[in-house]
Formats: C-alpha cells, structure tokens, sequence
C-alpha cells in the first residue's frame, strides 16, 4: 500500500497465551485454510507494517513450526504466564530502533483483514494523536497503534491488561479510528465463539 507519509510501524503480534478459555492453544486451532497464528501472520504481512515480531510463550515450537519461513522477527517470552504485559515488553525489546510506530496486534482475530490494518494506519499517519485505536459501531478494537513515546511507559506497566493503563492514562492522546469491519472486536476466546465463526 502507498501511503503520503511513509512511517516505518512495527507490528508486535501477541501470541504466547494458554488460552485457558479455550482449552487448547488458539494459535494452533484451524481456522479456513491455516490456523489462527498463520492467519494473523498473513493479515499483518500484507499489510503496510514495515516489520512483524511475533511474541511466543505457551507451545512455543509449534507455534514457530506453523509460521515456518514467512518473514517475521520471533520474541520468546518464558515469563508468558505473568500476564499481557510480559508479551508486550518481550516484542517491545526487538521493534527496529527506526519504527516511527508500534502496532500491538491479537492473535485470535481471524475476522481481521490487512485493508482495516491500513485504514488504521492511515487514519494514524494523518492525525496529530499519539494513540490510534479502530473502533467499529462506536465499538473500540484492535490493533492499537502507539506512537515511540509511548515505549518506556509501556516497558513499566505492570499486570494482565497490556496497554490499556496507558490508554486512559492518556485520553487526549487518543484518536478513533471508525472502520466498517467487525473483524477489529471480534476475538474469539471459547469453544463456543470458535464454533459460532467457524461455520
């Protein structure tokens, strides 16, 4: 996608968790032709990110092992059990010391596509906000876009609810982005929502 200015985004996908919900790792689940980790790899890729750090905890190997060779950046985090945040610091210490934008991103919403990322993107690019966030029926969503001065505040929350803390720390600096997709808040997170998009 060309965009009037260009901005290098570093999109840190979270994909570590139990998914105790579930009952089995949601990342590893069948989703259409792939899986949920592969379908979220593919949306951020052919997106407008500049690079994707994928953030791997619970059945690491095989998380890794369905994303094979496609061109992503892998962050360990052994301490995926302490909560979000420990994902979100794990991807934070690779993001390109160039990235003019860092993109949190779910790995259990397979509804989303790469044309709501860039609207995202480009509604970000063209305000004077800090913090961009989709919002679909009034509905806020994901991804969440921070702007770099965000980083060390994001490296000092402490907890399970990832960069919300600096969300309402932070409501002037907050702009919505409406899109039409509902892919932005929709996670699936139990047997029955799995059934229930599965089809």
């Amino acid at each position: 996608m060309s965009l009037d200015k260009p901005v290098f985004i570093s999109a840190v996908l979270l994909a570590a968790g139990e998914s105790s919900r579930m009952g089995e790792p949601k990342q590893l689940l069948p989703f259409g032709r792939s899986t949920f980790i592969e379908q979220a790899v593919d949306t951020l890729l052919a997106s407008a990110v500049a690079e994707v750090i994928v953030v791997v905890g619970h059945r690491a190997e095989a998380v890794v092992e369905r994303i094979g060779s496609r061109a992503v950046r892998i962050a360990q985090n052994p301490e995926y059990r302490q909560g979000m945040i420990t994902s979100i610091i794990a991807g934070l210490k690779l993001v390109a010391p160039e990235a003019g934008a860092i993109m949190l991103a779910l790995s259990d919403q397979p509804l989303l596509n790469s044309r709501t990322i860039d609207n995202l993107i480009r509604g970000f690019l063209s305000g004077d906000k800090g913090i961009a966030i989709p919002t679909c029926r009034g509905i806020r969503g994901h991804p969440v876009i921070f702007a770099p001065k965000y980083i060390q505040e994001l490296m000092r929350v402490k907890g399970d609810i990832g960069g919300r803390q600096i969300i309402d720390s932070h409501p002037e600096d907050v702009l919505e982005v409406d899109v039409a997709s509902e892919g932005i808040i929709v996670d699936i997170d139990n047997r029955d929502d799995y059934r229930h998009y599965l089809g």
